[in-house]
């Protein structure tokens, strides 16, 4: 999985925001009010969000790499030192190696001391490309390590060993946390069910519904609430999948996405 930009994450959001909001706008001068009008905000919606939900996970996956294989890149600088390398030399060294996205990042910065700049100046830029929450931990580590001098691959190996132990919490959480995601799918399908059966056994079979005593509701105005209903708890529930499972808003979008397509098919299938 290749990395992906901060700036290439805003222009996604712009770009796809924009088209949505154009669809939007044609759509609202040619279909207003009536059922095509809310296909095309929501395919409107799923063009706003497919993008950034994409660049999004990709982005997750090469931060996960990067944080799987840095317990293997500090065994192999305590291997290398224990040999009577130093600290950067052992940095050289590990850059030959396969660590997945992370030897590429390792052999810039090995570029970057090879033209000149100092060790903690590549490993600060070093941290910086990668971003990721280990990564900042460990940099300032690694840096103290390098000052203190003396035995350092005594505080690698510990620290190879918290890495592992932090990475194994995490898969912990997010097995504990699945059971929870699969409840919130659980009850939009149980949702779903419920609005075709509701509209199958009961409103098709009636020509109006009496509300608040005077306005008729039409089956097709029943079949539109139900199809907002279903948009609007596909997205928000997708979200929270998102928030429990991995912590965050935006790792949500892809289950918005599957929930809100999976809803649309239901409904055309069956409603």
């Amino acid at each position: 999985m290749p990395k992906v930009e901060k700036n290439v994450k805003k222009i996604a959001w712009v770009a796809s925001v924009s088209l949505a909001v154009a669809m939007i706008l044609f759509a609202y001068g040619i279909f207003r009010g009536n059922r095509t009008f809310d296909e095309f905000v929501f395919f409107a919606i799923i063009v706003a969000v497919s993008p950034p939900a994409i660049l999004n996970y990709v982005d997750y996956r090469w931060r996960k790499a990067i944080d799987e294989h840095l317990p293997d890149l500090f065994r192999s600088i305590v291997q290398a030192q224990e040999t009577g390398m130093t600290l950067p030399q052992a940095l050289e060294e590990a850059s030959k190696r396969d660590y997945g996205p992370l030897t590429a990042e390792l052999k810039k910065m090995t570029a970057q001391i090879s033209w000149g700049m100092s060790f903690e100046e590549a490993l600060l830029a070093l941290g910086r490309r990668v971003n990721t929450v280990l990564m900042q931990r460990t940099v300032p580590m690694i840096i103290e390590a390098s000052r203190s001098g003396g035995r350092v691959e005594k505080v690698f190996d510990p620290m190879g060993k918290f890495i592992q132990t932090t990475l194994l919490l995490n898969k912990e959480r997010g097995t504990q946390t699945r059971p929870y995601i699969a409840i919130i799918y659980v009850a939009f399908f149980v949702f779903l069910f419920t609005i075709i059966l509701l509209f199958k056994s009961f409103f098709v079979s009636i020509e109006g519904l009496p509300m608040l005593g005077t306005a008729v509701m039409s089956p097709e105005q029943v079949s539109r609430i139900f199809f907002h209903m279903t948009a609007i708890q596909a997205f928000f529930g997708g979200l929270v999948s998102g928030k429990m499972g991995e912590g965050t808003i935006n790792a949500g979008l892809k289950h918005s996405l599957i929930l809100m397509l999976c809803g649309y098919v239901a409904l055309k299938l069956f409603l």
